[in-house]
């Protein structure tokens, strides 16, 4: 029986039509191998490129950063020019820094960054706010003057979606807003074009700065909210006669929710960012009017206030601990720097305006 058992697997082992399964061979391993380090080094190479271009850049002088353009095209500064190349040199910094503009990104790593395409959200609020007041009011001397077709076309150019990626690309429309604001900027400086203009009075830099505080305020709220805010309705506080539209509770209960926790603090971070320079600039172009209502040590409090919402994050996550818990949190610090900015702005644009 033993025999006959052995004979027959000798056959089955000569049978041509029977073979046994076959392993992996040495080129398919290796192959296997290679897939998966191909595969290793992009994904240490989308993290790396990640960590690079989550970045916000230095603060920079407005003053100089102006002088060194003037000298380049061999033009000489006058008032307002200051401001008008700010608003291009933080277009400029929103387009061509570290890892470029990240907002409509479609691929790694831009595609799961966050913090820093919010960060950029926040500079372009101020971009587009001091592009309309240099259309509607900075420019112009009076309601019945001519708009700039420049500064007309900037303002178009800076509130296009700032996530669009193609036909046209958000990149392109800002970048082509850059240009039309430095056209100006140009023209600003040539003696023979009486009609372009920049009208530095106490009245046109009293509505921009509401527009910032009106800014600075929401911001504030929105960081506040992080450990949750109970809040009475003071809409119609002070006018017995005012209605609104729908009925709304006395008493509300607001809070942002865990996920867009860093997305509110890096927007602030931009505003910010943007408002150190654009200020600085101002207290340029407006040191006369400033100096005459004796307001320019109130602007760099300012200034002052609002730099110190840009020291470094030592932490690798932004906290939301509760207002006197165990763990930090840094969005009601922001919004301690925001708040304070808020109250001196209000007291600024009274001095303006009431001298």
């Amino acid at each position: 029986m033993a025999d006959t058992m052995k004979l027959n697997w000798a056959f089955w082992r000569r049978d041509p039509y029977v073979t046994p399964t076959a392993g992996p061979t040495r080129w398919t391993k290796r192959a296997g191998m290679g897939v998966a380090a191909v595969v290793g080094a992009y994904v240490v190479g989308v993290v790396a490129t990640g960590w690079w271009w989550s970045y916000e850049p230095n603060t920079f002088d407005p003053v100089a950063a102006a002088a060194e353009r003037a000298a380049e095209t061999n033009v000489k500064p006058v008032t307002g020019y200051t401001t008008a190349t700010t608003v291009v040199r933080l277009a400029e910094t929103l387009l061509d820094k570290r890892g470029g503009y990240l907002a409509n990104d479609l691929f790694p790593p831009g595609v799961y960054l966050d913090n820093v395409p919010n960060w950029e959200f926040g500079v372009l609020v101020h971009l587009r706010d001091m592009s309309r007041a240099l259309r509607n009011d900075l420019s112009r001397s009076q309601s019945q003057s001519a708009e700039d077709p420049d500064l007309v076309a900037a303002q178009g150019h800076l509130f296009f979606d700032n996530a669009s990626w193609i036909f046209p690309a958000s990149e392109d429309e800002y970048r082509d807003a850059a240009s039309s604001i430095a056209n100006y900027a140009q023209r600003l400086t040539d003696p023979g074009r009486e009609t372009t203009q920049f009208y530095a009075r106490a009245d046109n830099l009293s509505r921009w700065l509401d527009e910032v505080d009106r800014r600075l305020g929401d911001i504030s709220q929105r960081l506040s909210q992080s450990v949750g805010k109970r809040q009475l309705n003071i809409d119609l506080v002070g006018d017995p006669s005012a209605t609104t539209a729908t009925d709304v509770p006395a008493d509300t209960m607001t809070r942002t929710s865990w996920f867009k926790i860093d997305d509110v603090f890096f927007e602030a971070r931009g505003q910010t960012w943007a408002l150190i320079h654009l200020l600085k600039a101002v207290e340029h172009d407006f040191g006369t009017v400033l100096d005459d209502k004796n307001a320019r040590v109130s602007l760099r409090q300012i200034i002052r206030e609002l730099e110190g919402t840009q020291e470094p994050i030592w932490s690798p996550l932004i906290l939301n601990g509760g207002g006197f818990g165990f763990l930090a949190n840094h969005s009601l610090v922001m919004a301690s720097y925001i708040s304070r900015v808020n109250a001196a702005l209000t007291d600024l644009r009274d001095l303006l305006d009431k001298g």
